[in-house]
């Protein structure tokens, strides 16, 4: 299966700053467009000095057509000069002070601590916390509280990769309506909670 984009980057290259940047482009965006989007954007900035040197413009036409385009070029370019006057032009390896950066979530915050520093966390999107309580793995009402549970019940061993593997199962297999549970390999362990229809 396609693992995600930000996953790809951090393969190549661990690049906390490339992985902030992608991941916060790809929110409300498919990874194809996000892939391309980070692609055009790497290919003129690769450090926040250098995307500072960009006008919002620019970045605007770089990275559309990316949800919210405008929204995001200005969070990046907001960033950018966080990250210079707070951390010397480096991006944090801390929950707490990624947190601190606009328009970073627990999701960006993980992703960069687990996929641009392989420290340990676990990021919860909208797969994890989906595909977790349809097992009934986990009986939670939002990611941040499926964060939470699974730090309690989950080996560490498994909190970097459970992102990779349920975005790229929830997006093939165990999607939001009608999932694949004929063609699942664990459908025999899954309670198929919440699941009306499948095929």
């Amino acid at each position: 299966m396609q693992v995600p984009i930000v996953t790809e980057y951090a393969r190549n290259q661990r690049n906390p700053f490339q992985v902030l940047v992608s991941t916060i482009l790809s929110l409300r965006t498919k990874d194809a467009c996000t892939a391309e989007a980070s692609r055009r954007l790497f290919e003129r900035a690769q450090t926040p000095q250098e995307l500072l040197e960009l006008d919002v413009e620019t970045i605007v036409g770089l990275i559309y057509p990316v949800g919210f385009y405008k929204t995001k070029a200005q969070t990046l370019h907001d960033v950018c000069q966080t990250l210079i006057e707070r951390f010397g032009g480096q991006v944090p390896n801390t929950l707490d002070e990624l947190l601190s950066l606009k328009g970073v979530g627990r999701k960006t915050a993980n992703l960069v601590l687990t996929q641009g520093y392989g420290l340990p966390g676990i990021c919860v999107d909208t797969h994890v916390h989906r595909i977790t309580n349809r097992w009934g793995y986990v009986h939670t009402k939002s990611p941040e509280e499926t964060e939470m549970v699974l730090r309690q019940i989950l080996p560490p061993r498994y909190w970097i990769e459970i992102n990779d593997w349920l975005v790229a199962y929830g997006q093939n297999l165990c999607k939001p309506v009608s999932p694949w549970c004929s063609r699942c390999r664990i459908r025999p362990d899954c309670r198929q909670v919440g699941v009306e229809r499948s095929r």
